[in-house]
């Protein structure tokens, strides 16, 4: 009831948004095609346009959003089904993952991407993350006059998430921009509420000759969540069976009631440089700047339980059970950056490192101490080349780091062609080796099952992928990687508890995803099939053979083009597999062979609005869930969402 008052009184007062919006656009936003891929340089326009008063009024396309690579878009107030499958507490796609229960809890992996450029371990608590803003979700901002942007979604059982945005320019050298977004829902079982707290802020700056130019960004975070271990196993045969009297998903035992884990950070980073050279105009032959990046990180993971638990093992102490890990980074970057209209764009960088990762106490367990602290410093080297030739575009990227207790180092290499205004052709290579997390090299606990120092080799992975984009044919991507000295967690059958274990075996992972929109009139089917196939001995790397999304919707325009409506039906699936379970002193996913998950549909109905720059949603998720069978988990243990009613609003005021 609250909902539908809430959404009776937003609608009452969209008419307040109608005196504060840009001119209305019907086409699609598409990204600035004058930006370079890898954000070299930036490039962007003020131009406006005059009203016949003489007036002028800011155009769409002036509202500029920089990411921290300088590729540059502007804001999008349409909607899309690409924007439907965004519009969750994240903001992002979700496909290739599957969520628990309760909105702000973690999802599942369905589908891997091995290509990254790591030279340093990170925290670990790796499903705590996706709710954590990393550099590269942070962007700046340019706008002609204040832009507001509100977000709002309902939650489950006494929950929603909502997000306040502002942006402004002071001066046409200076902008910023303030966010937060909270989450809080209770969830529909036993002890599984979520609360997440994310404050950003960002600004940039030039000077008028725009030759210094920074963009700086605060990050303070948290996410925490109850733990309740999941459904005890009995229970699990209730849940499969469909009785009625188990509708009420609160009447469901779960393995503990009195536990919680959290992850807490803050973040400075700064991004400056200033041109030596600086070039006059898009014809410029060349140009010189030096650039630095700062960057100080600071996190901490939690776990909390009031007595000891059997689920975990035995315990150093009967009550008050307190885990914290912490990490601080310091991060400084130097760059030296040339651009030639012959040669290209060329930059050397040498990085340097200070982390200091660890617990306050030293354990001895049987004898054997383990220490208490990771720290030291790390220097790197690298480099990055950028240009094109005719129809081709070259990428190349490389680091290595010279001095410290970490070995690592990465390549990566990309050439694109583009054949026709409507094909476009990549190859990439990418390899990478790198320590694994800190929490599988040092981790200390009040559960004696939960304490080690190990000596893991660096993680070594090698991706070739080939991408075909085309709006009339089909975007396919494929991919192939090899993987060795895995790092994985799994049970230790003999001592007990959740274990690091290094994999001896080289893994190879082949992925063939292919999307594809087919239009006929006002309807649409959008669709989204992934191939995967694993080739491991061991058994310590699993996923899906199929992951499928298609989306079948109406699209029109009513009421003169005052009301844009979309409305539809998306069917998600994947087949079965040995799906990873869920540990939540570690927040860590583990290895499973003992069942096999999957194979159960998943359909969900929505109906989206967009009236002037005011979007609405509505979803029934899963809807299907009554009858096509109770066997749904997002991982063992952990029921998947039975079918729940959604809504949620994205307000834009242009003043």
């Amino acid at each position: 009831m609250k909902q539908i008052i809430l959404l009776f009184f937003l609608m009452s007062f969209t008419h307040l948004a109608f005196s504060q919006v840009v001119p209305k656009l019907d086409k699609k936003i598409e990204s600035d095609s004058a930006t370079t891929e890898k954000g070299f340089t930036q490039k962007s326009s003020d131009t406006t346009k005059s009203n016949p008063d003489d007036k002028e009024v800011a155009k769409i396309e002036q509202y500029l959003i920089v990411s921290h690579l300088n590729d540059t878009t502007y804001v999008d107030t349409t909607i899309s089904i690409q924007k439907e499958y965004k519009f969750n507490a994240m903001r992002k796609d979700e496909f290739g993952l599957i969520a628990f229960s309760n909105m702000g809890q973690t999802y599942n992996t369905l589908s891997y991407d091995f290509k990254t450029q790591r030279l340093m371990p990170n925290l670990g608590a790796r499903s705590k993350f996706f709710a954590f803003k990393q550099i590269e979700d942070v962007s700046y901002y340019h706008v002609p006059t204040p832009l507001t942007e509100l977000f709002y979604k309902t939650g489950f059982e006494q929950g929603q998430v909502a997000r306040g945005f502002f942006t402004v320019n002071t001066s046409d050298q200076f902008n910023f921009a303030i966010s937060y977004k909270g989450l809080r829902s209770l969830g529909n079982y036993q002890h599984i509420l979520s609360s997440i707290g994310n404050f950003e802020f960002s600004a940039n700056y030039k000077t008028k000759d725009e030759r210094y130019i920074a963009k700086v960004h605060f990050v303070g975070q948290d996410v925490n969540n109850e733990e309740n271990g999941g459904l005890s196993d009995d229970n699990t045969e209730y849940f499969e069976s469909g009785d009625p009297d188990f509708s009420d998903r609160g009447v469901f035992d779960v393995n503990f009631e009195d536990a919680d884990n959290t992850l807490k950070g803050k973040r400075f980073h700064l991004d400056h440089r200033y041109y030596i050279v600086k070039p006059k105009d898009s014809l410029a032959k060349h140009s010189l700047n030096v650039n630095h990046i700062m960057t100080f990180d600071d996190q901490y993971y939690q776990f909390n339980q009031d007595d000891q638990n059997d689920y975990f093992g035995e315990a150093f102490v009967s009550s008050d059970i307190e885990d914290r890990s912490t990490i601080e980074n310091f991060y400084n970057q130097f760059q030296l950056n040339y651009s030639n209209s012959l040669l290209g764009d060329l930059q050397f960088n040498v990085s340097h490192d200070n982390y200091n990762y660890g617990y306050d106490q030293i354990v001895i367990i049987d004898g054997e101490q383990i220490t208490n602290r990771l720290k030291g410093n790390i220097v790197a080297v690298g480099g990055k080349y950028h240009n094109k030739f005719g129809g081709f575009d070259i990428y190349g990227d490389a680091g290595l780091n010279v001095t410290g207790d970490f070995s690592g180092n990465y390549i990566t290499g990309k050439a694109s062609y583009k054949f026709t205004d409507d094909i476009l052709m990549s190859a990439e290579i990418n390899h990478n080796a790198s320590q694994p997390n800190y929490n599988f090299l040092l981790y200390q606990s009040n559960y004696l099952n939960y304490n080690w120092q190990t000596n893991f080799s660096t993680e070594k992975t090698q991706q070739l992928s080939f991408k075909l984009e085309s709006k009339k044919l089909a975007n396919i991507t494929v991919d192939y990687s090899s993987i060795s000295d895995y790092a994985y967690f799994k049970k230790d059958e003999d001592a007990g508890g959740i274990k690091p274990f290094q994999n001896s075996e080289t893994i190879t992972y082949l992925r063939v995803r292919l999307d594809k929109e087919i239009k006929f009139g006002h309807f649409a089917l959008d669709n989204s099939i992934m191939y995967q196939n694993v080739q491991d001995e061991n058994q310590v790397f699993n996923v899906p053979e199929f992951v499928t999304r298609n989306t079948l919707y109406y699209r029109n325009e009513f009421f003169k083009k005052a009301l844009l409506l979309e409305t539809g039906i998306t069917f998600n699936y994947f087949t079965d597999y040995y799906m990873n379970a869920y540990d939540p002193l570690l927040a860590e996913f583990y290895v499973q062979t003992d069942r096999e998950y999957g194979s159960f549909p998943r359909l969900d109905f929505f109906l989206n609005a967009k009236i002037q720059q005011t979007r609405i949603y509505f979803k029934v998720e899963h809807f299907n869930s009554s009858f096509t069978g109770y066997d749904y988990y997002s991982a063992p243990n952990y029921p998947y969402r039975d079918l729940s009613l959604r809504f949620g609003i994205v307000w834009n005021f242009f003043m």
